[in-house]
């Protein structure tokens, strides 16, 4: 009788214990969820989301309602090289995150053309593969030459100024992009934005 006393009173504590595991185990779960992708980003003053949405829309919108390029692709679509952005800045940035947004947008406007350089080799090797290996009906090859040489490159820079003490960070940004004619070498169109973020400490520490 003892015994099943004893068995019934650990029994009791087993179960006890497995419903506190539980319900930490429960505690503890993290839960993901979605989030706006245009929401504005405060986690930090380094270079975020929301830096990249506003210098790709900025430059963007300056490009297309520039009175130039409206002349320039009036009757035409003109074709584009667009340079990885330049990161001269101290922190490490997807620059290529900036140059793939402001591509997307522009192509998205009906305005423009691209080249991308990123994929010259793939397309070489695809190129010889169609027209040396026996296996490719030659008549469906693509020929060498073929191919629309850019008339315009688009290219640009961001750079940042980081001022710092005990008490308060200061980040300065800016991002500047040009439009070049490749065949004259003059600059069509360029145009810049800046952004400035600053953390102050609080009471409670940073």
């Amino acid at each position: 009788m003892m015994i099943n006393k004893q068995f019934k009173a650990l029994s009791g504590y087993a179960i006890l214990g497995l419903a506190a595991l539980t319900l930490t185990g429960c505690a503890n779960k993290a839960v993901v969820s979605y989030g706006d992708a245009q929401a504005v980003e405060t986690t930090d003053i380094n270079f975020g989301s929301t830096d990249l949405q506003k210098v790709a829309s900025q430059m963007t919108d300056s490009l297309l309602s520039s009175p130039v390029v409206g002349t320039m692709t009036a009757n035409t679509r003109p074709v584009v090289f667009v340079e990885r952005i330049k990161n001269k800045t101290s922190e490490h940035i997807d620059t290529e995150s900036i140059t793939d947004s402001i591509s997307t947008q522009l192509l998205r406007s009906g305005k423009f053309r691209f080249v991308d350089m990123t994929r010259v080799e793939a397309v070489r090797e695809q190129l010889t593969f169609q027209n040396e290996d026996a296996l490719i009906n030659p008549s469906t090859a693509v020929a060498f030459g073929k191919q629309i040489g850019a008339q315009y490159m688009l290219y640009g820079n961001l750079s940042s100024i980081v001022k710092s003490n005990a008490d308060k960070a200061d980040v300065y940004y800016k991002f500047t992009m040009r439009l070049m004619d490749m065949q004259s070498g003059l600059v069509e169109w360029a145009d810049e934005t800046e952004i400035r973020k600053t953390r102050e400490k609080s009471t409670f520490g940073w």
